[in-house]
């Protein structure tokens, strides 16, 4: 009889240990799906309002940027001249293309622009854009951008960027559609800056500023 109670006591622990074994199994498997959940929703949330990554498409922004770059977008901070930024395509038929465009910040709101002999003249000043050097070796003579001002663009009438919007400009001027040819951006359009690339491995890094 004694030997029936001990292994029935036996039994019990054996049987206590499993469920607090099973217990313990599932508490550890809801930790994990707790943690996974919230680096979801981080990641959701970075995404939505601090970086993201974005994939150009085509070849306006050579030799600055190449078709199939991958860069991270930054929504925080200030837009200021010669960032390169991303907006929707502002000339897309129907919203179904969803499409994007990758240019470069030339005139600030309230910026005379100006180009004259293929030089950038921001406010009366003769400004050098560094980034469109090789190209411009490339050009030996001819013209890399054509000249005009902000007069011949569309819905344009004044000299000057209207208050709330940008001019920008592909660096590949002979490849780019850009506010030559869809008029100002508003602030409101762009989604945010980038300077860094991500991808391909043997380009990545900062963009090179105009200094």
């Amino acid at each position: 009889m004694m030997m029936n109670k001990q292994t029935e006591k036996q039994w019990k622990n054996k049987k206590s240990a499993a469920s607090k074994s099973t217990g313990s199994f599932f508490k550890e498997v809801l930790n994990i799906l707790f943690s996974v959940a919230i680096a979801y929703i981080l990641f959701l949330l970075i995404r939505a309002y601090l970086f993201f990554p974005f994939q150009v498409v085509g070849p306006s922004m050579y030799p600055t940027l190449q078709d199939g770059d991958r860069l991270i977008l930054n929504r925080l901070g200030s837009i200021d001249r010669f960032d390169v930024v991303v907006f929707p395509a502002p000339d897309q038929e129907g919203a179904k293309e969803n499409k994007e465009y990758v240019k470069r910040i030339i005139g600030m709101p309230g910026d005379e622009i100006v180009y004259l002999d293929d030089l950038l003249y921001v406010n009366g000043e003769a400004v050098e854009e560094h980034y469109l050097e090789s190209l411009q070796a490339e050009k030996e003579d001819s013209t890399l951008t054509p000249d005009f001002t902000l007069m011949d663009i569309p819905e344009s009438d004044s000299y000057q960027v209207p208050e709330g919007m940008y001019f920008v400009m592909g660096d590949n001027r002979e490849a780019s559609k850009d506010s030559r040819v869809f008029g100002f951006v508003s602030e409101e359009l762009i989604e945010g800056t980038t300077s860094l690339r991500i991808w391909p491995l043997n380009r990545a890094g900062f963009l090179e500023k105009n200094e």
